[in-house]
């Protein structure tokens, strides 16, 4: 078959399409032929050597959706044909609060991922498609919904009754956290660097857009849209002065999670924390009750995520450059077929 592989460091110019061996499905695991796979940030730090456990070679992607193509032993799920999606998040572990840090991982590294025409995947990560869904809506779902719902609603609690502030709207998570949050009911604010990109998330349900490059005062800005003291949901993946900030203006008892860390250190005043009461949420990935939970939204048939452009094989360097450029809306996706 062929795949996508990453044979040494040095950045997105590294992956090469090349022919391999099919997957033979093991114990309880199931053969998919990937139609559709789909970037995450993830991949292109792999390739930069910014990620821990990297093995090489190996197949990138996390994201993928196909169909069944075979069962192995004892594999239950989806029979032979069924279009599906793939859960990229693998031996979470028995407590859905937190993962096992030791034993858990995702698909794409260090087992071979979705860049592919087959993987195997234990059966219980094989969920069948959302019927309304294309194969290149449902390739773009996997770890960045993943992720934005356990953000949202498993950590966040969100209620239709919140004020959500989602930062940097753009990129994968993000998209899906406006998404899930306008769907549910919630007043939102979005920031962005690009007008483009605000523009779009107004379409998406953003209820307030703010340039936070064509703003002196973003933040209180977004206090003000906020009313009532400030947001009360935050979520953020920046870090730095922005995750500062968003301390400084959440309304008393609000929850920030913050699910990564663009700029890793913050200078924060802990008298925002305790004399609002906030609460400081952690987040990464999610659960198979996670993933159960945020297809089930999709499920309902009025949700469709964010695309910003599919690229054939061929072209997967030209792909993972434009996701390391910044400048997607939503996922980029990759034709497998």
């Amino acid at each position: 078959m062929k795949a996508v592989r990453l044979n040494e460091i040095g950045g997105p110019g590294n992956l090469r399409v090349e022919t391999i061996d099919d997957p033979v499905p093991g114990m309880g695991e199931i053969l998919v032929r990937v139609k559709r796979a789909a970037f995450n940030r993830r991949d292109v730090f792999i390739t930069q050597g910014l990620y821990p456990g990297i093995a090489l070679p190996r197949t990138l992607g996390s994201d993928g959706a196909g169909e069944v193509a075979a069962l192995g032993p004892d594999a239950g799920g989806p029979a032979v044909g069924t279009p599906v999606v793939i859960d990229p998040m693998l031996d979470w572990g028995a407590d859905s609060a937190v993962w096992d840090s030791k034993a858990s991982s995702i698909l794409g590294m260090p087992h071979d991922g979705t860049f592919a025409e087959y993987v195997v995947v234990p059966a219980a990560n094989v969920h069948p498609k959302p019927a309304h869904l294309s194969d290149n809506e449902a390739a773009a779902i996997p770890l960045a919904g993943l992720t934005a719902y356990r953000a949202l609603v498993t950590r966040g609690r969100i209620t239709r009754d919140d004020v959500v502030l989602i930062t940097g709207i753009g990129g994968g998570v993000q998209t899906f956290a406006l998404l899930f949050a306008a769907y549910m009911g919630a007043r939102t604010i979005v920031t962005s660097s690009s007008d483009e990109k605000l523009q779009r998330a107004k379409t998406m349900g953003a209820d307030v857009t703010i340039n936070y490059n064509t703003s002196d005062a973003w933040a209180k800005d977004a206090r003000s849209a906020a009313g009532g003291g400030g947001p009360s949901l935050i979520i953020d993946s920046a870090g730095g002065e922005t995750f500062a900030q968003c301390l400084d203006i959440a309304r008393p008892g609000a929850r920030i999670v913050t699910y990564g860390g663009t700029v890793p250190k913050a200078n924060v005043r802990l008298f925002s924390i305790f004399w609002k009461h906030l609460d400081i949420l952690g987040t990464s990935m999610g659960s198979p009750e996670d993933f159960a939970g945020m297809l089930a939204l999709f499920s309902e048939g009025k949700l469709k995520p964010a695309v910003d452009d599919v690229v054939a094989m061929d072209d997967v360097v030209a792909g993972a450059e434009r996701m390391n450029s910044s400048k997607q809306f939503g996922k980029i996706v990759l034709a497998i077929e």
